[in-house]
């Protein structure tokens, strides 16, 4: 009995700390997280893993990829949070490690081989170089996010990439082109495509 209530009292701190560490604002939580602290770097974790999660899900082609993925974003958090600078909210920026792992898994299955589009039709180009994401918002409000993640699942590769690089991640058009090695005009194809075929396969029930 002595003996666990030792272990209780040793156990009591790292607790009190973790509870302290929930209550914080992320500014702070950021800054003692640079510092290597174990308990923010957890509270990190459990703020953004889902969303995190969820981001590796839409790109990656089964929940086990997502799984690993996810891992490795916040193993790497330990080393890169330092080269977050304040300049875009951090929720953003540690969507865009999450979305540069995914890429990585990506090209190492495809021995580095480039997500390519020829475009075909110069109108729907100059239709989808809006950056406005409302018209798919609107859709993804109008179903069941489960319809819209099997939907989203059932795109080609090179179209669910940029599209949820786009909306979830909420990169431009010239980021994304950076990340896949895309021309923006590329791009601004892909995602209308994109879309065209996302509001399709939810009109029919993600067939």
């Amino acid at each position: 009995m002595d003996a666990k209530r030792k272990n209780a009292k040793r156990s009591r701190p790292h607790e009190d700390q973790a509870t302290q560490m929930e209550g914080q604002d992320l500014k702070s939580v950021i800054e003692s997280a640079r510092g290597h602290d174990t308990d923010a770097l957890g509270e990190i974790y459990r703020r953004y893993v889902r969303r995190v999660f969820g981001l590796c899900r839409y790109m990656l082609d089964s929940r086990e990829s997502a799984e690993d993925a996810t891992s490795e974003v916040f193993l790497k958090l330990q080393r890169s949070i330092d080269s977050y600078d304040g300049s875009i909210p951090f929720p953003r920026w540690l969507l865009r490690v999450a979305g540069n792992q995914c890429i990585d898994v990506l090209r190492r299955r495809r021995r580095e081989r480039q997500v390519v589009v020829e475009v075909e039709d110069e109108a729907a180009v100059i239709e989808a170089t809006s950056p406005e994401p409302s018209a798919l918002s609107n859709v993804i409000r109008m179903a069941e996010r489960d319809q819209v993640q099997a939907a989203i699942a059932r795109l080609p590769e090179n179209h669910r990439l940029p599209l949820v690089l786009r909306y979830y991640s909420e990169l431009s058009y010239d980021e994304i082109g950076q990340q896949l090695g895309l021309q923006r005009n590329h791009v601004a194809a892909l995602i209308f495509r994109a879309k065209q075929e996302l509001r399709r396969k939810l009109a029919h029930g993600s067939k």
